[in-house]
């Protein structure tokens, strides 16, 4: 099984006022946006991620580690035979993904394009 660096994202509560301040007064490029919104930051890919509604963004030390897959349902059923729980894959716009937690309860996704 092979994990592969995807992107550090944060969850925002409005997603074009969270574009601006990235873009215009953090100075960082957005490469894209769609569901989510894209920036580059010294070759790492850094995403902001609509938050679900009423989810509380402010302070929670949002930050994930996201590992890219190329096809999620192995991976799932590879953790889950080395007796790590992982979520249920779940559909999004652009591709699955599923998560799980290290040791010390931080949460890490896994992520499938489509």
């Amino acid at each position: 099984m092979r994990f592969l660096f995807d992107c550090v994202f944060y969850y925002v509560r409005d997603l074009e006022k969270a574009i601006a301040f990235y873009s215009n007064t953090l100075g960082l490029k957005l490469t894209s946006s769609d569901a989510v919104a894209r920036f580059d930051v010294d070759g790492v890919l850094f995403e902001l991620v609509p938050a679900r509604h009423g989810e509380e963004t402010r302070g929670r030390g949002n930050a994930r580690l996201c590992l890219k897959v190329e096809e999620l349902s192995q991976a799932v059923e590879y953790l889950k035979a080395s007796g790590i729980r992982v979520s249920e894959i779940q559909k999004v716009e652009n591709g699955k993904l599923a998560s799980f937690n290290d040791p010390d309860g931080n949460e890490i996704c896994l992520w499938q394009y489509d």
